[in-house]
């Protein structure tokens, strides 16, 4: 009797883990819209050099426009629309989002004036900041725990084939048509998607947790208080300044230092964004769910780990000259740089719960994008003016080592996350 109860328990646990046919399709709707969001948010960067050309802008203002406007309202809009998240139905939310952003990203190319670029680039963080806290939390709900990181990671993958059809596309039509053409031709087409974005079926919030985090709407105060998820919103802010700097001002750093042309940046970083980041961004997720099965802060110390194999690697890619090195050590760390999208997502979702993961995904975007937008790229941008990179291009080499620094202190912080995300998991057992 005992044997037969055993079995049927056995049965329904299975029918309960097996992830249906729909949920994969939504996964890859809103990855889609990722791609996108990404697409859009990264395409000015390998236009910086015809923008500065055509508009006589200086770095920082090039930093400005590339950064700093997109990431003011996508900064502070991420945490009330965080809130939003858990309140209200998330594919209206990302829909409208999607709408905004792709609108504006067209509209970009009609801007004739520093004005006009940051007030459309404003528009576009606006639109970008109401899909991470609900895209991912909708995510959660599609699939089981067991395979968070790893879905986050496939989610997280639009990153690297985004940023990889930013650069292939926009160094090709801008290198051939004008730096418009680019913005017309990638960013209106995002309109169309928003019909596929609203056909989607909401879940229930929760319906996949077998022992959920106890925490409701109105213990928003727990997230502040939480010291594994201090050490891991500062850890990987830092991790993310690096990682995003990568792209922001790698291509500009390859044709003042290395002087090679626009559209062969364009080509050479979509393949390596392509080939590098979505292997590299889908086995990180894989990867720490293996790392999680060892110890609740596994997740964590996987990416610290990443981290500090970053430094050297961001040395060897400023101050090497061979053509070759370089591309070797780029295409490893495009992998480094996005290996820790799954499991950064995956732990704010499990600390949180079900009724907080907007939030705190919203505060998790809103750490990382403040330091990668809001201070690392103008930062750099500041470094380049002072240094004279405009007439001296080798000294920008000195400006990017914020990278290597900012990976070791990310590196550090992660590891100590991971310690105190251990403590818990030990006195909770």
């Amino acid at each position: 009797m005992s044997s037969e109860t055993s079995v049927a328990t056995e049965e329904i646990k299975t029918a309960s883990d097996r992830v249906p046919a729909y949920s994969w399709y939504a996964l890859a709707v809103l990855t889609l819209v990722y791609l996108l969001n990404f697409l859009d948010r990264t395409l000015i960067y390998i236009l910086f050099t015809p923008i500065k050309n055509e508009m006589a802008f200086t770095d920082l203002q090039l930093a400005l426009l590339g950064t700093t406007s997109f990431v003011i309202f996508y900064t502070l809009l991420g945490i009330p629309f965080g809130r939003l998240a858990d309140r209200t139905t998330r594919k209206y939310l990302i829909a409208g989002g999607l709408a905004v952003w792709s609108l504006f990203s067209g509209l970009t190319g009609f801007a004739n004036s520093f004005l006009t670029l940051f007030l459309c680039r404003v528009m576009v963080g606006v639109g970008e900041a109401t899909l991470g806290p609900a895209a991912l939390s909708l995510l959660s709900d599609y699939f089981p725990p067991r395979m968070r990181a790893t879905v986050q990671a496939v989610y997280s993958s639009g990153i690297a084939i985004g940023g990889g059809v930013a650069f292939f596309l926009g160094g090709w039509i801008g290198q051939n048509f004008g730096w418009r053409w680019a913005f017309y031709l990638l960013g209106f087409p995002g309109l169309i998607l928003t019909v596929f974005v609203l056909s989607l079926r909401e879940q229930p919030r929760g319906r996949t947790e077998k022992a959920t985090v106890r925490y409701t709407g109105k213990d928003w105060k727990i997230l502040f208080r939480s010291v594994p998820l201090r050490y891991l919103y500062l850890g990987y802010a830092l991790f993310g300044l690096a990682s995003n700097n990568l792209g922001i001002w790698g291509p500009s750093f390859f044709v003042r230092v290395h002087h090679m042309s626009l559209a062969l940046i364009g080509l050479l970083a979509g393949i390596l964004s392509i080939a590098a980041g979505v292997p590299g961004t889908i086995l990180g997720g894989y990867v720490s769910d293996r790392f999680r099965n060892m110890g609740r802060g596994g997740r964590m110390f996987f990416s610290s780990c990443a981290a500090l194999v970053s430094v050297p690697l961001w040395l060897i890619l400023i101050f090497s000259n061979s053509v070759a090195l370089l591309l070797i050590v780029n295409f490893i760390l495009l992998g480094l740089a996005l290996m820790w999208l799954g499991p950064a997502a995956a732990d704010v979702h499990d600390i949180a719960g079900p009724h907080l993961r907007g939030l705190g995904i919203g505060i998790y975007f809103f750490t990382v994008n403040l330091f990668a937008y809001g201070i690392g790229s103008p930062l750099i941008g500041k470094l380049n003016d002072w240094l004279g990179v405009a007439s001296n291009p080798p000294e920008m080499r000195y400006s990017l080592l914020i990278c290597p620094v900012a990976c070791a202190l990310g590196a550090l912080l992660l590891w100590m996350g991971s310690r105190e995300m251990g403590k818990t998991g030990r006195q909770e057992s």
